[in-house]
């Protein structure tokens, strides 16, 4: 029987989720310390240390170093990371055309007059 005293445990990403969202909401790069504090001292400065070097590994944050320890920042803003995963998603799959044009189908009214327009707009900069 689950003790009743711990905390459910946190869904996939979640804890990434997190992270990010409070380097996002420092003044520059952080320290892990900062980061842990941040989060309000729920998680151990070790879990904090292995989010960052995973984040790191993923390449949705940088790090430099600071004193005998690293200042962590986000390697882009909400909108870059998730075309990162999305990229990374396509990259995994063998028919890059049949997932593309599965995605396209799948998009609603306003979604898919946005990507003509992104699309456009990437092409008609190169052409003049």
């Amino acid at each position: 029987m689950a003790d009743p005293r711990q905390r459910p445990r946190r869904g996939q990403g979640e804890l990434e989720a997190l992270v990010l969202s409070a380097l996002r909401e420092a003044d520059g790069p952080a320290t892990a310390g900062w980061v842990q504090e941040r989060l309000g001292g729920g998680l151990a400065y070790t879990t904090v240390i292995t989010i960052l070097t995973r984040l790191l590994g993923k390449g949705a944050v940088t790090r430099e170093r600071a004193g005998r320890s690293f200042a962590w920042t986000p390697a882009s803003d909400q909108a870059g990371l998730a075309a990162r995963k999305m990229r990374k998603v396509l990259d995994a799959e063998s028919d890059r055309e049949a997932v593309l044009a599965s995605f396209v189908t799948g998009l609603g009214p306003d979604d898919e007059r946005l990507l003509r327009d992104l699309l456009e707009q990437e092409h008609g900069d190169g052409e003049d």
